[in-house]
């Protein structure tokens, strides 16, 4: 599969200053990197091995408030986060945290399969903190619906046959265009804050569009 892990989950915010108080110093999130020019920010949190990260820039608004997993007719394409913890104490942990804070946290509630907490951020942006109850066994799916999907019957596994098949070649001609933060790289190379990971291209054309 060529798709791993989420890489990160990309929000808005209108005050990054309170986004880093709540993600950093409340949930315990590490700030790693972020960038930041001409009134545009984007900043990044460690959640694991993956990050929730912010925009913020001049006119953004909090997200209309709406509770997670409740139905809507709103346009809308997302509903929550939801972040790992490793213990059922965890949850009663965080929630305590939350409720110091002045913040409102739903829960734990059980689920069957997983334990959820449910909170917002400054942005009105919906969170939840998991601890899953069971594991899956080997391959088997464990789905319980009153209207079983045949397609989901299908199996875990991708099903081939429905989409155009595209080889893989040996080698591509690597072109990227030059995006936001472009310069970001470089300059922590030279502060010595980060390292170039081995398969970065040692060529690669640099375009101004693609």
């Amino acid at each position: 599969m060529v798709l791993k892990h989420i890489n990160h989950l990309a929000f808005i915010t209108g005050d990054m200053g309170k986004t880093i108080r709540f993600y950093r110093d409340l949930l315990g999130m590490k700030l790693e990197m972020g960038i930041g020019h001409g009134g545009f920010r984007h900043y990044f949190f460690r959640t694991g091995p993956n990050h929730v990260a912010f925009f913020e820039y001049a006119g953004a608004a909090p997200m209309k408030k709406k509770f997670h997993g409740s139905p809507t007719t709103e346009p809308l394409g997302y509903d929550h986060v939801s972040i790992d913890v490793d213990h059922p104490e965890d949850l009663f942990f965080l929630k305590e945290k939350l409720e110091a804070a002045g913040y409102e946290a739903v829960g734990p509630i059980d689920h069957g399969f997983q334990w959820s907490l449910y909170f917002f951020d400054p942005q009105n942006i919906p969170l939840e903190a998991a601890w899953n109850t069971v594991e899956t066994l080997s391959d088997e799916q464990a789905i319980d619906d009153d209207e079983p999907l045949p397609i989901a019957q299908e199996g875990q596994d991708p099903q081939p046959g429905h989409w155009p098949e595209v080889p893989r070649r040996a080698h591509y001609d690597m072109k990227v265009k030059p995006g936001n933060g472009y310069e970001f790289r470089q300059r922590m190379l030279d502060a010595g804050k980060v390292a170039l990971k081995p398969e970065f291209p040692q060529h690669v054309e640099f375009v101004k569009t693609l």
